[in-house]
């Protein structure tokens, strides 16, 4: 059973860093009008906002690989070592780059303020998780430290989540762009939220 937990975890981690490379990859090339970027050449300009996107999408893919590590059992049972380097490295991402990226790309995000507001809450919560899970797991509180890191690790996810609801989303509903993408901006990390305090009460009960 533990190897088959391991070979999970392993195609899980592979499979999302996949999936945010091939999201990433384009923006390696540093040219200014392709894909997302295209949407925004009225700020493109802006350098702040400029190096917070690169830096945001850069770091993405070692936020999912550091971070997926940290719910491996295997992991933590057979090298301490490796579950809390990778854990120093994802907590200093999120606090550091990818949470204050994203919070200066949510005050410029497309769509309408609600859109803006939603990328906004969703970066605060995301470093205040961050912080939570950190200042547990130096107080040695580790059942609510690894509580406070899946919190922290659907807000992550919820990269993920928002560009497949922009895929499935207009199948099923017809909104003008602004009000979809408002819309999806706030789906996007409510609904893995409610998974994961779903997870979390479940988990208490068994207790």
């Amino acid at each position: 059973m533990k190897i088959v937990k391991a070979i999970i975890w392993t195609i899980l981690i592979a499979f999302f860093s996949y999936l945010m490379l091939q999201l990433s990859l384009p923006y390696f090339s540093l040219k200014p009008d392709i894909d997302f970027l295209a949407t925004k050449q009225n700020i493109i300009h802006v350098k702040h906002w400029r190096y917070a996107f690169y830096a945001h999408v850069f770091f993405s893919i070692l936020t999912l690989i550091t971070g997926l590590t940290q719910f491996s059992d295997y992991i933590l049972k057979r090298s301490t070592k490796i579950h809390r380097t990778m854990g120093y490295i994802y907590v200093v991402d999120v606090i550091c780059i990818a949470g204050p990226s994203g919070l200066i790309m949510g005050i410029y995000s497309n769509g309408n303020w609600q859109a803006s507001l939603s990328f906004i809450v969703l970066s605060i919560l995301w470093i205040s998780f961050t912080l939570f899970a950190l200042y547990k797991v130096y107080r040695k509180q580790y059942e609510t430290h690894q509580s406070w890191m899946i919190r922290s690790y659907a807000l992550t996810l919820s990269a993920i989540t928002l560009r497949l609801l922009a895929i499935v989303f207009p199948m099923f509903f017809h909104l003008n762009a602004k009000e979809e993408y408002a819309f999806i901006s706030w789906l996007s990390w409510c609904i893995n939220l409610f998974f994961a305090e779903i997870y979390l009460y479940i988990k208490s009960r068994k207790v």
